[in-house]
């Protein structure tokens, strides 16, 4: 790990040892870094590359505010691995009909730009499904009420949760070391993040304009600790 003294006066430790940083991500960290209210250093991985506001691949703490481009429009999207109880040996030698299976039992792809009909959706949501994201549900129409811009995307989330979406989302099986058999997912946030994180990096750049805050970049916008767009 490296202490990096940025330019402008912030602190940040780096786990890139053999990897290159681009100018464009070295000139974001310093910003990030000098924010007044980074709680004590800005964390950085070896995938680390420029991104909107804030660098992709890097831990930003903050104490007191939220920098809503920091955390992103993936909102939903992560990584999962789930060791199984079988080893290689278990496996048929071709996983045809395990890909099959899982294909069959998770909806996955976009139509309709994720509208009415989209073969990624549930048609029908299972019960398991609506009984584990209810509360979320709800408090997502609360939030929608509030936030009409994002009602769309609320009223979307219940068919599809549970779902793995587009692009580079995927369900793989794996093998370790010790030939043992994973299961790894890369989950999307089927566009619920997305719209979210786009609304709310908006109405965080609306707020420093009102308070007449100059950043070193406007992506940079944040909400103070105590405002009612913070709490949302």
């Amino acid at each position: 790990m490296q202490i990096i003294q940025g330019n402008k006066g912030g602190l940040i430790k780096a786990w890139i040892d053999g990897v290159g940083v681009e100018a464009q991500a070295r000139a974001q960290l310093d910003n990030i870094a000098a924010m007044p209210f980074v709680h004590k250093h800005v964390a950085i991985m070896p995938d680390v590359h420029w991104g909107m506001g804030a660098t992709v691949g890097s831990v930003i703490p903050t104490k007191g505010a939220i920098i809503p481009a920091a955390v992103g429009v993936d909102i939903g999207c992560g990584m999962m691995a789930h060791r199984t109880s079988l080893n290689a040996s278990d496996l048929p030698d071709s996983l045809a009909g395990i890909r099959s299976a899982i294909e069959a039992a998770v909806p996955h792809g976009r139509t309709n730009n994720g509208g009415p009909g989209d073969r990624g959706a549930w048609g029908s949501v299972p019960d398991a499904n609506v009984d584990r994201i209810r509360p979320h549900v709800e408090a997502l129409k609360g939030l929608a009420e509030k936030h009409p811009k994002i009602a769309q995307a609320s009223e979307r989330a219940p068919t599809h949760a549970g779902t793995l979406g587009t692009g580079n989302h995927f369900v793989e099986i794996c093998l370790d070391e010790e030939e043992r058999v994973w299961v790894m997912l890369h989950s999307g946030s089927r566009g619920i993040g997305n719209k979210i994180g786009t609304y709310f990096i908006e109405k965080a750049k609306a707020e420093m304009r009102r308070w007449y805050i100059n950043l070193p970049d406007e992506d940079l916008a944040y909400f103070p600790e105590g405002s009612g767009l913070f709490d949302d």
